[in-house]
């Protein structure tokens, strides 16, 4: 993509539709002239005399408990340096959102127009009143240091500089893991840091706290080693002054266990990586180039262990496996502050939850068989699920044991469960169903190329890696558009219509024919056919010249869709194609079927629909637990609507008695688990969580599906085709760019699946 165009989609990312990344939603009803007296005058005044009382009840009676101020002065921003207070405001509403996405917490970014410490620590203990906790950010060294010391000691609410322990904690759980793994004992290693600012710093601090010696931890700035003569070094870098005057790099990594790095890409040689110590680990961390290139490190030395800040490589030391729990166990148990007993705590959580098995729904995102802790991975993954339930426990059983806590949690195990439900309302699915589909692209043809929006999802689709496009239509058109967008690159573009095709076109239309001569179709018919893209397309895929196709923007669902079912074979078995939607919503995905396909299905029919969507869900690592809905519940109506949906249930449970389903039953009672419970006590779906939704017609789930998805504004990835031998899938007419992206995504994990089912089939012959 070219930078100016880069530049023009970041700028709209941040300006359209509304400015910014974060909004303030109410919490409360609103609509009635009632409501807004309780809400304001006159009934406001009885929580605001009532926390005048006593100032404690502010949590019960404001959100103050849920509500994290991030606060910069735009000094040390990203890498873009001392910006100022307002060019800082797009990275602090970034860091509001990961809170919210990873751990449920709300957030108020705060910019603080001033450099003079004494000023800013003012400024942020007058509001400090408003939250329940404070993440600085992005606040230069050494001034960070005395900022938030000062803050911690002031203020009885937890403050922490995630610039500088977010790092630490996170890289100080990998390092206790590598250690383990290279059978070294923590007192005996020795350590070199290049960098000597906030980040290392913090890293050095928290290490010695692990029970590495100080003085076996050599350290360097841009100015040479830390050493006890200079007179440049602040009261902290002293600390770590044991370097001897003159020494470089090199000659410190001679025998050295571990090197961390926090300063800048390409300052480690594979000569002095080869002078390290057996197991050498290393943690390059300078972003977006590290001190040494992953590949070339570990094509140096079979032996290390090592770990980056770059998500294309194992053991990524991220920020946000940390701050978004750490703050959440800290809040839950209204901490005084966050010590160095709960950083230690997440550390400690952190290295044990890699040791774990991982779950299923991990495995598939990055495209593993089966993740195991070793050497690529020594700390989990930031898609890991367990995260907010394993690591803010720790925290918040810290801050009790530590005696910073003023609320006490009992119920352990109730805690973890609210925490699980908190990750319901983030669309973490999406993120891990294109991750997943990044660990192996494969070549998808995007039918209708001619369009600018399905150009733009292409564009997207081989710049973030998930694909690799095939750009079909017309060829002038296309190279006009790309030229417009900047969409660059050595992309196959076909125009099925062209003499240059003529070929390839004789060649598709010879095949059809002979599947189809005796159903009424002719060899003209077939090369007539094969001018039109989805025809041409679907042969492509067919014929192996590409893994996937995607098409249906410019046309109605059942046009598109007759060319399909003409050229693509039904799957092994699958005597029923059917469609599903993924909807993302605020308890999580839920999948609704049939979408698209079946407008009356009968009882069997919707018993094969049921196991396609669950052999779907699966696909995306979660167990399908499936309501087949209507408008009745349980044998409460003799509706022919409502008896084939108990003989499809019947069937099911006396077939396949494993997967759990149950029905027929009303959506609110499938979705409300406590008003299930309380009526049907019975039914295999109390005490589960439903994600499938199996609707007898095709009326119910389609109008379903896209109510939800316009008026809860709820995203949608579907309708996904099931049944197919093939990875072949529709947009819906006049899909969004990231509609578009979204199911190409699913194209490609389609097609990933199959590919591996096939290799399974041959190894067992």
């Amino acid at each position: 993509m070219h930078k100016d165009t880069k530049r023009r989609e970041a700028l709209l990312y941040h300006a359209k539709p509304t400015p910014g990344k974060i909004q303030v939603v109410p919490t409360k009803k609103y609509a009635s002239q009632r409501d807004l007296s309780l809400a304001y005058s006159p009934g406001v005044a009885e929580p605001c005399l009532e926390i005048a009382k006593d100032v404690n009840n502010v949590y019960k009676y404001t959100a103050k408990g849920n509500l994290v101020a991030v606060i910069s002065n735009g000094t040390a921003v990203l890498g873009l340096g001392d910006i100022g207070p307002e060019a800082s405001k797009p990275v602090m509403e970034g860091k509001a959102l990961l809170f919210k996405i990873f751990s449920d917490i709300d957030v108020f970014d705060i910019e603080v127009g001033t450099k003079d410490i004494e000023e800013f620590i003012a400024t942020v203990k007058n509001i400090a009143p408003t939250f329940g906790g404070i993440n600085l950010e992005d606040i230069k060294a050494p001034e960070s240091f005395e900022i938030e010391r000062r803050l911690v000691e002031e203020l009885n609410i937890p403050v922490m500089h995630d610039d500088q322990h977010g790092t630490a904690i996170i890289s100080s759980a990998a390092l206790l893991n590598a250690l383990e793994l290279a059978d070294k004992k923590i007192e005996d290693v020795k350590v070199v840091v290049s960098g000597a600012g906030s980040a290392a710093l913090a890293c050095a601090n928290l290490y010695v706290l692990l029970g590495i010696k100080l003085e076996n931890i050599i350290m360097f700035d841009k100015d040479g080693v830390l050493s006890s003569d200079r007179n440049d070094l602040s009261e902290l870098q002293k600390r770590y002054s044991y370097g001897k005057k003159g020494t470089t790099l090199a000659d410190s990594l001679v025998g050295a266990d571990v090197f961390l790095g926090l300063s800048a890409g390409n300052i480690l040689t594979s000569e002095m990586l080869l002078t390290m110590n057996a197991n050498p680990i290393v943690f390059a961390m300078a972003n977006p180039i590290p001190e040494i290139d992953y590949n070339l490190a570990i094509n140096t030395r079979e032996d290390i262990i090592m770990a980056t800040g770059r998500s294309d490589h194992p053991n990524q030391v991220n920020n946000v496996l940390g701050f978004p729990y750490i703050f959440r166990g800290a809040l839950d148990v209204r901490a005084t502050k966050i010590n160095e007993a709960m950083k230690m705590a997440a550390v400690k959580a952190l290295a044990e939850l890699a040791k774990t098995p991982v779950p299923e729904q991990v495995n598939i995102a990055y495209g593993e068989t089966k993740l195991n802790f070793g050497r690529d991975y020594i700390i989990p993954k930031p898609f890991d699920p367990r995260l907010i339930a394993v690591v803010a426990p720790a925290v918040a059983k810290a801050a009790m044991d530590s005696g910073v806590a003023q609320v006490e949690i009992t119920d352990w195990e109730k805690y973890e469960e609210e925490l699980l439900e908190r990750l319901g309302s983030d669309n973490k699915m999406i993120r891990l169903l294109i991750n997943r589909a990044k660990t192996n692209p494969k070549r998808i043809i995007f039918a209708e190329a001619d369009h600018l929006d399905v150009l733009k999802a292409a564009q997207i689709v081989l710049e973030e890696g998930i694909g690799n496009p095939i750009l079909l239509g017309n060829k002038e058109i296309i190279q006009e558009l790309m030229l417009e967008i900047g969409f660059e690159g050595d992309i196959t573009i076909i125009d099925p219509k062209t003499n240059e095709e003529d070929e390839r076109r004789h060649k598709y239309a010879k095949t059809f024919w002979k599947t189809r001569q005796r159903r009424g179709i002719t060899l003209l018919d077939a090369e007539k056919w094969m001018r039109e893209r989805n025809y041409f397309a679907a042969m492509m895929v067919n014929e192996g010249e590409a893994d996937a196709m995607v098409t249906g923007y410019s046309r109605s669902y059942p046009s598109v869709v007759k060319p399909i079912m003409e050229l693509i074979d039904k799957g092994p078995g699958v005597t029923r194609i059917a469609t599903t939607n993924m909807m993302m919503t605020s308890r999580g995905p839920i999948f609704l079927s049939d979408t698209a396909i079946n407008v009356n299905p009968s009882a069997e029919d919707l018993a094969k629909i049921a196991l396609m969507t669950a052999k779907t869900v699966r696909m995306f690592g979660m167990e399908p637990v499936i309501a087949m809905v209507s408008f009745s519940n349980f044998g409460s109506s003799h509706n022919e609507s409502s008896k084939k949906i108990r003989e499809a249930v019947d069937y099911l449970h006396k077939y396949y008695p494993d997967l759990i389903v149950d029905g027929e039953i009303q959506t609110d009672f499938a979705l409300n688990s406590e008003m299930l419970k309380s009526k049907f006590p019975f039914s295999k779906l109390v005490n589960k969580k439903v994600n499938t939704l199996i609707y007898p017609n095709l009326d119910a789930a389609n109008i379903t599906y896209k109510m939800l998805k316009e008026l809860n504004k709820a995203d949608s990835i579907g309708p996904i085709m099931m049944g197919l031998d093939k990875p072949v899938h529709i947009f819906q007419l006049g899909a969004s760019v990231e509609e578009m992206v979204n199911m190409a995504a699913v194209a490609v994990v389609d097609a990933q699946e199959k590919e591996r089912k096939i290799k399974k089939i041959k190894v067992n012959k």
